[in-house]
Parts: C-alpha cells; sequence; structure tokens
C-alpha cells in the first residue's frame, strides 16, 4: 500500500464518520464540529489524489484549493456558529426544533 492510498483511504474513513455524526447527532455544535472534520477529510483526499510523479514539478492548483478551502471553511464555521447561538436565543435549546406537519389547506 503506498502513502498516497493510505492518505486517501484515511480520508474517506474520515468523511464517512463525519457523515454518520452529521445524521445521527441531533446537536448542533456536533453538527458544525462533524461538518469541519469532513471537510478536512475531503481536503486529505483532494491532496492525496493531487501527488507528484517523480521528475516533474508539483502541480500548486490543488494545493491552492484546499487552502482557498480552508479559509471558507472558516468563514462558514463561524456563520454556522453564530446562526446556532441565535437558534438558542430563540430557542432556548440547542438542539433544532422538531419539524411541524404544515396545516392543510381547505378547499
Amino acid at each position: 500500500m503506498t502513502s498516497v492510498t493510505l492518505y486517501a483511504l484515511s480520508g474517506m474513513v474520515v468523511v464517512a464518520v463525519c457523515v454518520y455524526g452529521l445524521v445521527s447527532y441531533p446537536h448542533l455544535i456536533r453538527k458544525i464540529l462533524a461538518i469541519n472534520v469532513m471537510g478536512s477529510g475531503i481536503f486529505l483526499v483532494f491532496l492525496s489524489f493531487s501527488r507528484r510523479v517523480p521528475g516533474e514539478n508539483p502541480d500548486p492548483v490543488p494545493h491552492a484549493m484546499v487552502l482557498t478551502g480552508i479559509v471558507v471553511a472558516v468563514c462558514a464555521t463561524a456563520f454556522a456558529l453564530a446562526l446556532a447561538r441565535r437558534v438558542h436565543e430563540v430557542t432556548r435549546s440547542s438542539y433544532l426544533p422538531e419539524e411541524q406537519d404544515p396545516p392543510e389547506e381547505a378547499g
């Protein structure tokens, strides 16, 4: 098993565990953390597939895309935490409100 395969498999396992955490836990902070760690797993998979070929210069585009993705992930995390705080202020709960059936229209 090469290091590229190991990195790709590790990233896939991280993404799979985070998808499970995102679906199974209702707490908002856990969901935000799962999305953050899932992004790191995706970055790991992406960089593992952008390996260098011996004797050639490395391709800087995937590395620049991952760096940009990290910046976007930090901004999205700050926005998600602000939304979670607002949900907590309004509902006094750190969980999403349960979905309700829409009212039936008379007709």
